[in-house]
């Protein structure tokens, strides 16, 4: 009889719902209990190589960017005033963001990743919606660099 199939405990799997969420705006650090959800992808940039006796080509990557998105609660006028800043004097405004995840259910632990110099790539000002439940908007963004303080541990059976 052959080994049996290892495979992930259920109550490994991390709620979506555990995180935390942290801004720092010219050194000042706020929890933005309004956000919903957020998700930050890290885009490689990649050139074609043509190789010499293949004929496909290789891939090389040359660079990457970082872009991000969030959906907020429309109670705070934080990324407002921020814009108005930009609007009256022309300074463009950077922060950072630090996402935790943790379900201390799950073995898999907490990780914690700080998304450095956010830009807003765009911002709503004014909203209403006479039909909707309540005020929500999208913020999308760009970082610059990111950090990991903390990395999910191996689940038993990973290795």
């Amino acid at each position: 009889m052959g080994d049996a199939i290892r495979t992930m405990r259920a109550k490994d799997v991390i709620s979506a719902k555990l995180a935390s969420c942290y801004i720092t705006i010219s050194g000042n650090r706020y929890l933005l209990m309004q956000a919903k959800s957020l998700e930050a992808k890290f885009e490689k940039d990649k050139q074609e190589v043509a190789i010499l006796g293949r004929t496909g080509k290789g891939h090389k990557t040359v660079g990457w960017n970082g872009t991000g998105s969030m959906t907020i609660y429309s109670n705070t006028s934080m990324f407002t005033k921020l814009l108005k800043t930009y609007k009256d004097t022309g300074e463009d405004f950077y922060f950072d963001i630090q996402i935790t995840n943790e379900d201390k259910t799950s073995a898999a632990g907490r990780q914690t990743i700080i998304l450095k110099d956010c830009n807003l790539d765009e911002g709503v000002i004014a909203s209403f919606d006479a039909d909707g439940d309540w005020l929500e908007q999208d913020v999308s963004f760009t970082y610059e660099d990111f950090e990991l303080p903390e990395e999910f541990g191996m689940l038993d059976g990973m290795q």
